[in-house]
C-alpha cells in the first residue's frame, strides 16, 4: 500500500512539473472596440438611428394626439353628459393602452433590428477571433470589456486587439 501511495504520488508531482513547463498561452482583446471599428459598424448604427427616429416620432405623435384629446375631455367633461364623459373616458383609456402597446412593440422590433443588424458583424469577428486562436495556438481567447479581467499576466496573455481589429477590416 505504501509502494502504491509513493507511486501515485510520484505521478502527480511529475504530472505538475510538466503541467507547468507546458504554460497555457492566451489572447486578449475588447470585443466592444473591434467590433465598433469593423467596416460595417458606421452603416448600421446609422440604419438602426433611423428607425429609431421614426418609432421615436410615431410615439411623439401619438402622445400628442393623446394630450390634445385630453385637454379637450378636461375643458368639456363639466358639459358633457354622463354618457358622452364616459365613452370619451373609454375612448381616451383605449388610446393610451394602444399607445403603450406600441411603444412596447416598437422596443422589441428595435431590439430584433439590432440583433439581426448585428448578427453578420459579430459572425465575421467570431470566425476572425477564431481564426487568430487557431493560427497562434492559444488556449482561449478573452473579452476584457466590462472589467472582466482586472489583471492579465502579460507573461501568459498576449493582447491581440491590434490583430484583431486589422483583420475585421480585411
Amino acid at each position: 500500500m505504501k509502494k502504491f501511495l509513493l507511486f501515485l504520488l510520484l505521478v502527480t508531482l511529475s504530472l505538475a512539473a510538466g503541467a507547468q513547463s507546458q504554460q497555457l498561452r492566451f489572447g486578449y482583446f475588447s470585443y466592444r472596440e473591434a467590433f465598433e471599428t469593423m467596416p460595417g459598424y458606421a452603416v448600421m448604427q446609422r440604419n438602426l438611428n433611423d428607425l429609431k427616429n421614426k418609432y421615436d416620432a410615431e410615439t411623439k405623435r401619438a402622445e400628442d394626439e393623446f394630450n390634445k384629446k385630453y385637454e379637450e375631455f378636461l375643458d368639456g367633461q363639466r358639459d358633457f353628459a354622463p354618457s358622452i364623459r364616459n365613452k370619451r373616458q373609454a375612448e381616451l383609456m383605449d388610446l393610451m393602452n394602444r399607445n403603450v402597446a406600441f411603444k412596447a412593440e416598437a422596443e422589441r422590433l428595435m431590439g430584433k433590428a439590432k440583433a439581426e443588424a448585428e448578427a453578420p458583424l459579430k459572425a465575421k469577428l467570431t470566425a476572425v477571433v477564431q481564426k487568430i486562436g487557431r493560427d497562434k495556438g492559444y488556449a482561449f481567447i478573452l473579452n476584457t470589456d466590462n472589467d472582466a479581467t482586472p489583471y492579465i499576466n502579460p507573461a501568459s496573455g498576449e493582447d491581440i486587439s491590434a490583430v484583431v481589429r486589422e483583420a475585421v477590416v480585411r
